[in-house]
């Protein structure tokens, strides 16, 4: 899982904010979601927090932005490399590092009141043994009554229909990388358990004659809610409950758990 992980964003960190309009706006409505949240389950003066699956820093930057003292990790030296700059660029103070969120024991130091991992990051592991290691890695860096918050897609709903695209997406804004297409095309194994993700980037040329495409491939698990929720009991979590979107007004479903 790793090297074909790592290799997929480290290609993709360059462009990842081309696959949505605004990225930045994208980063800021986000936070204020998951700050919503946080605040609910911890209050407001728990402010350490873990982004173990960090990108660009797309969630790391606007909590950091509201005032959480954040270390941000990623598999992707390149994506990490991408978060420091964007960082710099913003103003904004924390500190980052490569790691993997399956063995965050042994390559990040402390422990925090909420661990995050959002943008279907656990859909990368592709076997129950290494879900359950996520989930006691994660564990393992919370402080006690600590929060661990994820959020994927909602395989539930998506096994049943197995699509095979998603909604072909333009986007137009000059300032925030100009004119695009997005889309992807999945490949459903037989049975639904998991599929080949194909992520399309069509730009025009920069005479604008014609127009040019880059193509990101990478493989993912189709988590169903109960098994997450059996992986988190066996990494020593408890209060598992899930939030869903109509509740939480965030674009994923999003899982919480606590240490106790």
């Amino acid at each position: 899982m790793s090297e074909d992980v790592a290799a997929f964003y480290d290609d993709l960190a360059a462009g990842y904010h081309l696959i949505v309009d605004d990225w930045e706006a994208w980063g800021r409505w986000q936070g204020d979601v998951l700050d919503k949240l946080i605040g609910t389950e911890l209050g407001s003066d728990r402010r350490t927090l873990l982004d173990c699956s960090c990108g660009i820093g797309t969630q790391a930057l606007a909590l950091a932005e509201r005032g959480y003292t954040v270390h941000a990790t990623d598999l992707s030296p390149a994506s990490i490399t991408r978060a420091e700059q964007e960082a710099e660029r913003l103003g904004l103070s924390l500190t980052f590092g490569v790691a993997d969120f399956r063995k965050l024991e042994a390559q990040v130091e402390g422990t925090f009141d909420t661990v995050l991992t959002c943008d279907n990051a656990l859909a990368h592991l592709m076997t129950e043994d290494d879900l359950e290691q996520a989930a006691r890695s994660m564990a393992a860096k919370l402080k006690p009554g600590g929060l661990l918050l994820a959020s994927i897609r909602d395989y539930d709903q998506l096994v049943q229909e197995q699509p095979e695209t998603t909604p072909i997406r333009m986007f137009q804004s000059d300032n925030t990388g100009g004119k695009r297409i997005v889309f992807q095309h999945w490949e459903w194994a037989a049975d639904g358990s998991d599929y080949i993700m194909h992520m399309f980037i069509v730009r025009p040329s920069l005479g604008g004659a014609d127009w040019q495409m880059r193509s990101h491939t990478t493989h993912l698990r189709a988590w169903q809610r109960d098994e997450i929720d059996a992986a988190l009991e066996a990494g020593g979590l408890t209060d598992i409950r899930w939030h869903m979107t109509e509740d939480s007004g965030y674009y994923q479903p999003i899982v919480t758990a606590r240490l106790r």
